[in-house]
């Protein structure tokens, strides 16, 4: 075989494996957004493309009072903005201290969050549990936001640390020379840098909330303070009341706002996953 028909061939294998990927992401997205335009509610009598387009489960889910999808979509909002600026906030300061000081227990602190990551979360469920039964923060927005915050930090500070090691130490030596102190430094100089591996890290952080189950229903209980992930479980889960396409309504919905943060972040995205892994 020649050269030329070689090329030709590997060009060939890699579209189509593109192709093969772009169709297993399409499909369950458009059969979604197809049900949920579906007039009925069960899932076997719809169909992808159905012959008489509906809004009606789109209405039920902002304007009927026996529906709680805008509370639940208040909560996550709450809980996925507060996670993500606290995570970005707290793993930023770990990470550069990490990046730029030595001090005693500075590698065992690593080890520490390597651990940590090596063991599934399921692991911990019941430890946490028992623990905001104790601090009286069970079924609370408020103890799932520390949980999520605390879970945030082992893996996002090796993230963070990678990318502040690739930034040369000679800015802030050349900073410290001109009078500027630690805290001028990591606000003037290391964080406009940061600002893509920043990015990835807040987003990262904003969707959990939108897509974790497991934890919320542990955690809460009344029905007021659902997540959405935990509220939609409701529409497919009750014995007489299996409504699908009402679930697909609101899980087309969730992506909206992480849609939003995406394009506004889309710019630093790229360069901040790459550039963090680099360098640990």
């Amino acid at each position: 075989m020649s050269r030329k028909n070689k090329s030709v061939l590997q060009v060939i294998g890699m579209y189509a494996f593109i192709g093969a990927i772009i169709l297993a992401i399409l499909y369950p997205l458009l059969w979604t957004i197809g049900l949920s335009l579906n007039p009925g509610t069960s899932l076997y009598a719809s169909s992808m493309i159905p012959d008489n387009f509906s809004f009606v489960h789109y209405k039920w889910l902002f304007f009927d009072p026996a529906s709680d999808y805008l509370l639940w979509y208040k909560n996550t909002l709450i809980v996925a903005v507060i996670t993500s600026i606290s995570a970005v906030v707290f793993v930023t300061l770990i990470a550069y201290a990490f990046s730029r000081y030595h001090f005693i227990g500075k590698k065992n602190g690593l080890y520490t969050f390597l651990i940590l990551q090596m063991f599934p979360v399921l692991m911990s469920m019941v430890a946490l549990y028992i623990l905001l039964n104790m601090v009286g923060l069970l079924d609370t927005l408020t103890g799932l936001i520390l949980i999520y915050i605390g879970g945030a930090i082992p893996m996002n500070v090796f993230l963070v640390k990678g990318y502040f090691d690739t930034i040369p130490k000679e800015l802030d030596e050349a900073a410290k020379m001109d009078g500027a102190g630690h805290f001028r430094i990591f606000f003037t100089i290391m964080l406009p840098l940061a600002k893509p591996i920043l990015a990835v890290v807040a987003l990262f952080n904003f969707m959990t909330p939108f897509m974790d189950f497991i934890l919320p229903s542990i955690i809460l209980r009344s029905p007021e303070k659902f997540t959405l992930a935990l509220g939609l479980f409701n529409f497919i889960n009750e014995q007489f009341g299996n409504n699908f396409t009402r679930f697909a309504a609101g899980a087309v919905l969730i992506a909206v706002p992480i849609a939003a943060v995406f394009l506004f972040l889309q710019r630093y995205l790229i360069s901040g996953l790459t550039s963090g892994a680099t360098k640990g």
